[in-house]
């Protein structure tokens, strides 16, 4: 077994040295290249801590709405597949969710700042206890 920190942790760190001792040394023209870094590692960072978690829930949502388990990929192909047939309604319920909570999971990994994204986070903690709301304080 590893000692700590690991993974996370360790992204965390060079995230945070890029940030606060290397880029207010850099000259101007390296500054924009050592935030892209410093966000490519944050990102990296959320995908360890949150994806699997987010996979899970996600095969959980389309198992409900297919009727079957399986990967998650061919869960999604076979998803697009019926939706293309028209054998699920773009309306339906379940699939609005699964939809809506996809994209809250991805944004969560991806670009948790995004305004719009936080403003849904606090619509849904407004009307319902949602397992995606931990993702906001990331």
């Amino acid at each position: 077994m590893l000692d700590h920190p690991r993974g996370p942790a360790l992204l965390d760190a060079v995230a945070r040295l890029l940030r606060e001792t290397l880029i207010p040394q850099l000259p101007p023209g390296a500054v924009f290249q050592a935030r892209v870094a410093a966000n490519a590692v944050d990102l990296a960072a959320r995908e360890m801590r949150q994806a699997a978690d987010a996979e899970r829930q996600a095969r959980d949502r389309l198992k409900a709405l297919l009727g079957h388990g399986g990967e998650l990929a061919a869960l999604e192909a076979e998803l697009a597949e019926r939706l293309r047939r028209g054998d699920i309604a773009t309306d339906h319920t379940d699939l609005q969710a699964h939809l809506w909570a996809t994209t809250l999971a991805k944004l969560a990994i991806d670009q948790p700042g995004y305004a719009p994204y936080r403003r849904a986070l606090e619509q849904r903690a407004d009307t319902t206890t949602d397992p995606l709301q931990h993702h906001a304080k990331e």
